[in-house]
């Protein structure tokens, strides 16, 4: 009963992988907004969901994207432009892998698929014949690849480099990412992934007062360089995954994990650094159930004994169903715990993963953390999608409904939609989403339980206490550049600098040490925007130009007003780069 986490699945993986029967299986493509909306997109025009994933449950897999690709040219009716054409082409040449095989009904769609990458135009990175049928660049989307029956290898290396300048950094801004990404499989059975890179930066000041009070933005350990202007760190990530049954997926490793079809997550996002996490999809139909085990670390002042940090766990589970084609909704619930080695570290009694949360918290007597969550999604007439989610952090009934402003009524909600080619200009998408949260949501009494996993938080980037409207724009004006636009207002209440006050906004705060805005009684009264107000508008405009195969020029300029009456939070910003990566996503940091 005390056997710790980490043997306890190695012993559960051993048992599973080698099962006889194991199915072809896949590696996924890794959290990127910009690619990610490539398949919204089509999933949208197409006008009903993909057969091999949910939107709303991420990462996908790479040959469930392919499948959706081969569901839109065998069914021959989506609209598509000339740009959607090229998004098609590149998703198959980026998973090309599983490709084959494939025949389209309509020749004159299939020939449509000749190399319509506009990376591939001037003949970049293309291939050269090694020996048998080894081949660097053979593909555009890889620069080393084997594939046979036995064996899948995917190699490319990774970059990302940038200079700029911020009004309010002396010096200049630069980063500079060196890294290595491997995917592939064995006997088609097994599927692998890592990725590192060693990374080091000076990066605008917005970004570096957010690692001063909680971490550097989606990753773990960061040390500080050139007199605490910069930043060093290095990022990983890795996992094996396989099919014991047809419908089950299991995946294993350091990554991480999203619930929900918007920019933001409310239930579980990409904003934390990755985490070691045991994954279980389990596909039916219309029906996708996902349990995810993961151990994470408390990193908050006092938590560590020496070197070694404290570790925490959680235990996630999300029923996804498909109504209809067009209509998803999906239930959600979590349990954020800690125990000390003499229990044992992960309580097991969460490992069930077919009940109730709240019930085991209950039966063993713990005041664990759980988060209750609901999400929906509408495909609204081939040009647009509705999405929206709502968390339950706690709530006391007498108080959820009668206004008097329980510090208890700790909820968060997200109201979001798509809209293509909009008011009939081709290939302009925008989005819109509206994310409320009430002051305490996601926070509880210790380090070891509250929704934050390194010290970042597990959901959205501003914590807590605040209303957020975001406006993004889309739009590829040729199949190499494309432009980017984000919008972001928000009022948020923040704790007074220096006063050692909690309004509510700093999920790493215990929530017993709640600050009173009724004189007396800090229980009651509490409403989003308590303590100091910030209103925060934030304009980020990006270029994008396609040199070939995931290579790109970005060209930014971000303008970021912060006013309020706190001379610490008040902040002007104007922030340009200029940028080159390669097989790397862009760092949005939109906060």
């Amino acid at each position: 009963m005390n056997q710790r986490f980490d043997k306890f699945f190695l012993c559960v993986f051993f048992i599973l992988i080698t099962s006889s029967s194991v199915f072809s299986q896949s590696s996924f493509a890794p959290i990127n907004d910009d690619y990610y909306h490539l398949i919204d997109r089509l999933e949208i025009k197409r006008g009903k969901f993909s057969e091999g994933f949910h939107s709303n449950v991420k990462p996908f897999e790479r040959k469930a994207i392919v499948e959706l690709t081969d569901s839109i040219l065998k069914e021959g009716n989506v609209s598509l432009t000339e740009r959607d054409w090229q998004t098609i082409d590149y998703l198959r040449e980026d998973s090309w892998e599983w490709t084959k095989g494939f025949v389209s009904t309509d020749s004159a769609r299939s020939s449509k698929l000749s190399r319509l990458d506009p990376g591939n135009k001037f003949g970049l990175f293309k291939g050269r014949k090694s020996n048998g049928q080894r081949r660097f660049w053979q593909h555009p989307a890889d620069f080393y690849s084997y594939h046979d029956k036995d064996f899948d290898l995917h190699l490319n290396f990774t970059t990302n480099n940038f200079i700029g300048s911020d009004n309010n950094v002396n010096s200049p801004l630069w980063l500079t990412s060196r890294g290595v990404e491997i995917r592939g499989m064995i006997n088609e059975k097994l599927g692998f992934y890592t990725y590192v890179s060693d990374n080091q930066g000076v990066f605008p000041k917005y970004v570096m007062d957010y690692t001063k009070a909680y971490n550097f933005p989606g990753e773990g350990l960061a040390k500080k360089i050139q007199n605490d202007k910069g930043v060093d760190f290095f990022s990983g990530r890795g996992y094996i995954t396989f099919k014991p049954l047809k419908a089950i997926n299991v995946k294993f490793g350091h990554d991480v994990n999203v619930f929900g079809s918007g920019y933001r997550s409310l239930l579980l996002s990409d904003n934390s650094s990755p985490y070691l996490f045991l994954r279980v999809d389990t596909q039916l139909g219309r029906f996708h159930y996902t349990n995810l085990w993961s151990s994470m670390i408390n990193n908050q002042e006092g938590a560590s004994k020496g070197l070694l940090r404290d570790k925490k766990f959680s235990a996630i589970h999300h029923l996804s169903v498909n109504v209809t084609d067009r209509i998803n909704i999906g239930v959600f619930e979590a349990e954020v715990f800690s125990r000390d080695s003499t229990s044992g570290g992960f309580d097991i009694n969460y490992l069930n993963p077919i009940i109730f949360y709240r019930y085991i918290e209950s039966y063993i007597g713990s005041q664990d953390n759980a988060l209750l969550g609901f999400d929906f999604r509408w495909l609204v007439g081939k040009k647009g999608s509705i999405y929206s989610q709502f968390v339950l952090d706690e709530f006391l009934t007498k108080h959820m409904f009668n206004g008097d402003g329980s510090w208890t009524n700790k909820y968060s909600f997200q109201l979001g939609g798509k809209y293509i080619d909009a008011f009939g200009i081709p290939n302009l998408d925008l989005q819109t989403e509206l994310n409320i949260v009430r002051p305490y949501t996601y926070s509880h009494k210790d380090g070891g339980r509250n929704y934050v996993h390194y010290n970042q938080s597990l959901a959205h980037p501003l914590g807590a206490n605040f209303k957020e409207l975001l406006g993004i724009v889309r739009y590829k004006v040729t199949p190499r550049l494309s432009i980017y636009g984000t919008q972001m207002l928000a009022k948020q209440g923040k704790d007074p600098t220096g006063s050692g006050a909690n309004y509510g906004s700093n999920p790493l705060l215990d929530y017993d040490t709640r600050t009173a805005v009724i004189p007396g009684n800090n229980n009651l009264g509490h409403k989003i925007g308590q303590g100091v107000l910030a209103k925060t508008s934030f304009t980020d405009l990006r270029l994008s130009y396609s040199l070939a195969h995931n290579f790109f020029l970005d060209a930014r300029c971000l303008f970021r007003n912060i006013k309020s009456q706190d001379v610490n939070v008040a902040e002007k910003s104007k922030i340009f780069s200029f940028a080159i990566r390669y097989n790397m996503a862009y760092r949005n940091q939109t906060f």
